[in-house]
């Protein structure tokens, strides 16, 4: 079973901490035994040099190997407070003397060491230290000196160490896990809270968000996006919707034109001219309805800018010159006067396409909005490393307050909805286009007077304003 996260924290933490006071343990116990150690071999070493220096300045005629009254010394006599034992042998190994409080006791002699020798032994059942050292008398060995003191104390304190530390150390692991634990459930309350919150958002549910923890550090960040995510997703969800009802309804408008026109003549025989007259209507809505459906596959396969984009070298003017043969026919029809007049071209590097679905979204509303016997005026100009594209109408204009909406899919403003039909998506598409090749859109209109749109795109870098041959 895998363990929660809280749990995982925990137990590395628990690791860490274990080896971390393992070695701390061992540490102290390594220092209070050299300590220890370090205090009792300095009193035999200073009992072995007492005893050699003695032997070291007798005569060589006959030294003496034990100073006269050493024996009656309280730590000579004493065995349970702080006792010294020594025996002196000769240099033959044999006995020769011992302190007191050895009584029918022998300290060992290792009669092959020549060095100084220390080593651990029980002494009636006494835990001991012995220190060997042979006694020379004007570098003449005479004898052999073993000091023994008890490490009973030692061993006890080294002991009782031991058992508390061992004792201690899964104690304090367990706690630590605990605290740990506990710790770490409180500090990834805000998780958990992600979780819970998360499993409450369904489709029709988009509103919940998580609670930002008081702490502003890794947690608040990452719920505080989560919840600048969901903002994002509930949003795109509305737009989603409305788009979908907008959608619907533009398309069942001119469905119910045409089903209601049908109906109405298959009541009673007609003439043919009244025949003919419906079934251009009807001929019309149809054209409406494909241009709707043309510009609705093209927003969605705008959408969320993933179309492929390929850059190449445009000329503008071209372009431009492009578009205007196709609604020449129109502009003729209105009468419209055109000014546009371009004796160079001014390049840019953008999708050619992309490019002209923008110019034609544009130079169609001015068509279409601009009444008989209007002006549209076209021109080109560039401003350092920019070129500026701008197309403008003497039509019937748009309201101040409806310019804030005129990129919103399906809004037609109302002056144009008086004064001709359209789907209300030309300049949301052209507006996602320049998004999407880096340009700028910028509309501006005054009520009754007309419309002016500007395309500002940058320069091709590579290539200078060529002047047109004739």
């Amino acid at each position: 079973m895998p363990l929660s996260f809280k749990n995982r924290i925990a137990v590395y933490n628990l690791i860490s901490a274990a080896t971390l006071i393992a070695i701390v343990f061992a540490v102290v116990y390594v220092i209070v035994s050299l300590s220890v150690n370090y205090d009792i071999n300095q009193n035999l070493g200073t009992e072995i040099r007492y005893h050699q220096e003695y032997v070291a300045n007798q005569p060589s005629s006959h030294p003496m190997l034990v100073e006269p009254g050493e024996w009656d010394e309280t730590e000579h006599n004493e065995i349970d407070v702080n006792p010294i034992f020594v025996q002196i042998f000769d240099s033959m190994g044999r006995f020769y003397e011992k302190s007191n409080n050895l009584k029918g006791e022998n300290l060992k002699l290792r009669y092959e060491e020549t060095n100084i020798h220390s080593q651990d032994t029980y002494l009636v059942d006494i835990p001991v230290r012995q220190v060997q050292a042979p006694l020379l008398n004007h570098g003449k060995k005479v004898g052999y000196v073993i000091i023994a003191m008890s490490v009973e104390e030692e061993v006890r304190v080294l002991g009782n160490l031991s058992r508390v530390l061992f004792i201690a150390f899964p104690i304090v692991l367990l706690a630590l896990f605990f605290v740990t634990r506990f710790i770490a459930g409180r500090s990834i309350r805000p998780a958990v809270d992600i979780i819970n919150t998360a499993s409450k958002i369904t489709n029709s549910n988009l509103s919940e968000r998580i609670e930002l923890p008081k702490n502003k550090d890794e947690l608040f960040e990452l719920s505080a996006s989560i919840n600048q995510l969901l903002d994002r997703i509930e949003d795109a969800v509305v737009r989603e919707r409305q788009f979908t009802s907008d959608a619907s309804h533009e398309l069942r408008t001119p469905l119910a034109v045409i089903q209601g026109t049908l109906e109405v003549l298959i009541r009673k025989p007609r003439e043919s001219a009244e025949y003919e007259e419906k079934i251009r209507y009807c001929i019309s809505e149809v054209n409406r309805l494909n241009d709707l459906a043309d510009q609705l596959l093209l927003l969605a396969r705008f959408e969320n800018q993933k179309a492929a984009v390929h850059i190449e070298d445009v000329a503008v003017d071209e372009v431009i010159l492009q578009v205007l043969e196709r609604y020449s026919s129109k502009i003729a029809a209105k009468n419209i006067a055109l000014g546009f007049e371009s004796g160079q071209h001014f390049w840019i590097r953008s999708d050619a396409y992309l490019f002209s679905v923008i110019l034609d979204n544009l130079i169609s509303n001015a068509v279409k909005y601009t009444g008989e016997n209007g002006r549209i005026d076209i021109a080109l100009a560039r401003q350092e490393d920019r070129i500026v594209c701008s197309i403008a109408d003497n039509g019937v204009g748009i309201a101040p307050d409806d310019l804030q909406k005129i990129y919103n899919e399906f809004f037609r403003a109302e002056s144009q909805r008086r004064a001709v039909k359209g789907t209300g998506l030309g300049l949301s598409i052209a507006k996602r286009l320049c998004t999407l090749l880096h340009a700028e859109l910028k509309i501006y209109s005054d009520l009754g007077k007309g419309t002016r749109a500007e395309v500002i795109l940058a320069a091709a870098p590579d290539l200078e304003t060529i002047v047109h041959q004739p």
